[in-house]
């Protein structure tokens, strides 16, 4: 497994930031926040960029996030999809293997939903082979739409393109209704990307994104997810995400030392 941090875990820090201030830390595989690329880009050119990635000995090994391509119609849907398309171009030229995608925040779901997610998702798939692109289907904890593990895998295994697969948030894996038990039906074939961090003292039903704190620092039961992957050979990025307002206040490196001595105990 490959440690990785994302870099909404150093939000305020630009992209030009991360890519100094992470291998300082210990950290040589990055999580892209796609936005800051983006931005990064309106005045730096890609390949200086990708020489002063090189330089410093920084791999890009997943970028974050898509969204809207699963139940958006008409206008919308071509909208979301330009979007994409823009953005797997990034992930190619950046040589970023997997796109990270997430389900449309939506009403509470009807039964056309599921039958309209899987054939945009084979879409989505098929668009990103293209490319050279995986892309991950995350859940949401909290969403009225694919909010467990099971939905997403079912989702992953409907649409039948190989290059679709699984993002393991553990983050809404405990926040919303999946079980260890659907654990069982990641493979080595369907997860692509895990992202980790953990929650002190909150309910499920009251924590949020900023209540992320550094795996091991909480009350998630992380051992059998990391049991999980062991078991399926799981060798892809295992990342750090936290979103958390008191770690985007320290310095970046040493945000990067923490989150890297902490994904070293979980892994080992």
């Amino acid at each position: 497994m490959t440690p990785c941090i994302s870099q909404v875990t150093t939000l305020p820090g630009s992209f030009a930031d991360d890519a100094a201030d992470y291998p300082a830390g210990g950290c040589r595989a990055l999580e892209v926040w796609l936005t800051k690329l983006e931005q990064h880009l309106e005045a730096v050119s890609a390949e200086d960029t990708l020489l002063a990635l090189t330089d410093r000995g920084l791999k890009l090994v997943a970028a974050g996030y898509q969204g809207g391509l699963l139940l958006s119609q008409g206008e919308q849907r071509k909208a979301h999809f330009e979007h994409f398309k823009r953005r797997l171009a990034l992930c190619e030229r950046f040589a970023i293997p997997t796109l990270l995608l997430v389900a449309d925040f939506a009403r509470a779901p009807e039964a056309s939903d599921l039958a309209r997610a899987v054939v945009s998702l084979a879409q989505a798939a098929q668009w990103a082979a293209g490319f050279g692109v995986r892309i991950a289907l995350e859940f949401r904890g909290a969403d009225a739409f694919c909010a467990s593990l099971d939905t997403a895998v079912t989702l992953v295994e409907q649409c039948g393109e190989p290059n679709a697969g699984i993002c393991l948030d553990v983050f809404h894996f405990y926040k919303g209704s999946s079980k260890t038990e659907d654990l069982e039906r990641l493979t080595p074939a369907n997860l692509f990307h895990v992202q980790v961090c953990d929650v002190a003292g909150v309910p499920r039903e009251l924590m949020t994104d900023s209540d992320r704190v550094m795996p091991g620092d909480g009350d998630f039961r992380l051992q059998p997810v990391i049991q999980r992957l062991n078991e399926i050979g799981y060798a892809g990025p295992v990342s750090l995400e936290l979103m958390n307002p008191i770690l985007w206040s320290l310095k970046a490196t040493q945000v990067t030392e923490l989150g890297m001595a902490a994904l070293s105990r979980l892994l080992t």
